[in-house]
């Protein structure tokens, strides 16, 4: 079970659909408690992540902010700085 959805705001270049529609089955996954829809519940399951993944583009596209764009490289070397203050150096 996914435990955490990424941030999808304010960077260079925005968000793919790819990006905003795995956020949106992360989300629909925490929600439902199913990794796995089953067969009679598919079509529910579906039709949820279509709708979060398009009101996560509107709410993306009308977002107003005043902060410098993020980039994904700077975001996972900050992620791998918290990573190695949390569990410690990676072993070789």
């Amino acid at each position: 079970m996914c435990r955490n959805i990424k941030r999808l705001s304010n960077f260079t270049p925005p968000a793919s659909d790819e990006e905003v529609h795995d956020a949106a089955l992360q989300y629909v996954r925490k929600i439902s408690g199913a990794t796995k829809p089953s067969t009679a519940n598919q079509a529910a399951f579906d039709a949820a992540v279509e709708a979060v993944a398009a009101a996560t583009t509107e709410l993306l596209n009308n977002l107003v902010t005043t902060a410098p764009p993020r980039t994904r490289e700077e975001e996972a070397a900050k992620a791998a700085i918290r990573s190695e203050k949390r569990f410690g150096p990676k072993a070789a």
